[in-house]
């Protein structure tokens, strides 16, 4: 189960809502600065130091849901900034492999050369960019730096429309077949890359062979006598360079939802605040002698659309939506080309090379 807050009993004080948590009211939020500085709180006899053991009694990291794609956790006892450096991270600096290059032979389709190339480089790629190296402009690519597809479809005479789908790409394992034009007459024919062994030799790939994550992505369709040929070079990159190489779809957090019922809601009041909600927060519990009263069952599902606390002041004397500043939902859903866990714990490293950077830089 995942964490959530709920209270149905008085609000908490003035001096732990604005310390601990964004308290949202029907026009805005308030008490939304996360204050750091150790004297903040003195006038309260509350410490707000920053202390290293304390941070790392109060730090956790609790998974809620993982699948192949998507990752859902809570990050318990951190700055938002922190949590968002774990989302810029995820978004635009975890490198993975996407085509970069595309060499068309031909295309008689009616997808502009340009398109066609541009919906080749969002094809994620079933490959970890980790067994690879960063092509730069003065190398020659290569089996450590390189993957080539190769796409060859052609819709016939007389048959119908064809849809092209990324299954079609076939990786060329011994690299480009394609033969490059040479000045010299007498010159030997090269191709595009220069590959010493064939990628499919190597243990790493013998198992889990390179190809589109998913084989059902649309590239173009063909009608009757027309054709695509062409060879896509995948090189590694990072999201900050161009969106195609980002390895998720999103990462995005949400501070945890804290709802609070600030008296007893009963009877009609609570049947008409369990239909207020959209997304079902509020359950109906029987207290003998024919009475009900609402409680709060799903907190954690609250959107703050504050769809509770509207319909005059009354509403707001009965509830309360908070966010708990230091306590962050946190959502990863991966393109495929790495595990979302996997994702998460590659952003960590990085962030520790960051912080490392850092503090040699300053002694």
């Amino acid at each position: 189960m995942g964490f959530a807050r709920c209270s149905n009993g008085p609000a908490a004080t003035t001096s732990s809502a604005s310390k601990n948590s964004c308290v949202c009211k029907a026009d805005a939020p308030i008490h939304t600065d996360n204050i750091l500085y150790s004297g903040a709180y003195a006038s309260m006899g509350i410490d707000n130091s920053i202390h290293l053991d304390s941070f790392r009694g109060n730090f956790k990291v609790e998974v809620i849901r993982l699948t192949k794609d998507d990752m859902e956790f809570d990050m318990i006892g951190i700055d938002a900034s922190i949590a968002n450096a774990f989302r810029r991270i995820l978004i635009s600096e975890l490198p993975t492999m996407a085509i970069e290059k595309v060499l068309i032979a031909n295309n008689t389709s009616l997808i502009q050369d340009e398109v066609l190339s541009h919906r080749l480089g969002l094809i994620p790629i079933n490959a970890d960019p980790r067994l690879f190296e960063y092509l730069s402009a003065n190398d020659t690519p290569n089996e450590k730096n390189t993957i080539v597809f190769k796409l060859h479809v052609h819709c016939k005479q007389g048959e119908p429309r064809r849809t092209v789908y990324s299954e079609e790409l076939k990786w060329l394992a011994n690299g480009s077949e394609f033969i490059k034009e040479s000045e010299k007459v007498d010159s030997k024919p090269s191709t595009y890359t220069s590959f010493s062994c064939s990628q499919d030799s190597l243990q790493n790939f013998l198992s889990n062979p390179i190809s589109p994550t998913e084989d059902k992505i649309i590239i173009a369709k063909l009608g009757p006598g027309q054709e695509i040929e062409l060879e896509a070079h995948a090189v590694k990159g990072m999201g900050k360079t161009h969106a195609k190489w980002s390895p998720v779809a999103t990462a995005w957090y949400r501070m945890l939802p804290e709802v609070v019922l600030l008296e007893d809601v009963q009877d009609e009041t609570a049947e008409e605040l369990k239909k207020k909600c959209p997304v079902n927060v509020f359950d109906i519990e029987d207290i003998g002698n024919g009475k009900k009263r609402a409680t709060v069952a799903r907190p954690r599902a609250c959107t703050l659309c504050r769809e509770c606390i509207r319909g005059g002041e009354e509403w707001e004397k009965r509830v309360a939506l908070h966010r708990v500043k230091d306590h962050f939902i946190f959502t990863i859903e991966s393109t495929g080309a790495l595990p979302p866990e996997v994702l998460f714990t590659e952003a960590v490293k990085i962030l520790e090379d960051k912080c490392e950077r850092v503090i040699t830089e300053l002694s």
